[in-house]
């Protein structure tokens, strides 16, 4: 590996040297790590993952759908009221055991 030199500039800009961004394909707009070693500064190729925001309602989905047990279930639909929303207008799944028993069926 070869060392190029590069100026900082206003603001503390670098220009990374056309040769290393198109080795490591860094391009206008790429992200990069800069971190600070014992030597000096590690700059490298970010890898950024979009983040999902999720909506109340979509929050309230996951705590009702993920609850295992009555308890639990019980647990994820205070959780739901407490966020200003009805468990009841929240598309998902109850637990098996929570879900009201049909009368003269009984379980194998």
């Amino acid at each position: 590996m070869e060392a190029l030199a590069s100026k900082v500039g206003r603001r503390g800009a670098v220009v990374l040297p056309a040769k290393l961004r198109r080795r490591l394909g860094i391009e206008e707009g790429s992200f990069v790590v800069a971190e600070e070693r014992e030597d000096g500064i590690l700059i490298r190729p970010a890898t950024v993952l979009p983040v999902e925001i999720y909506m109340p309602e979509r929050r309230a989905e996951f705590l009702l759908n993920n609850a295992i047990d009555i308890k639990d279930y019980q647990r994820a639909r205070n959780e739901v009221k407490r966020m200003g929303l009805d468990p009841d207008r929240i598309k998902h799944h109850t637990p098996e055991l929570a879900q009201p028993r049909k009368p003269g069926r009984r379980r194998e």
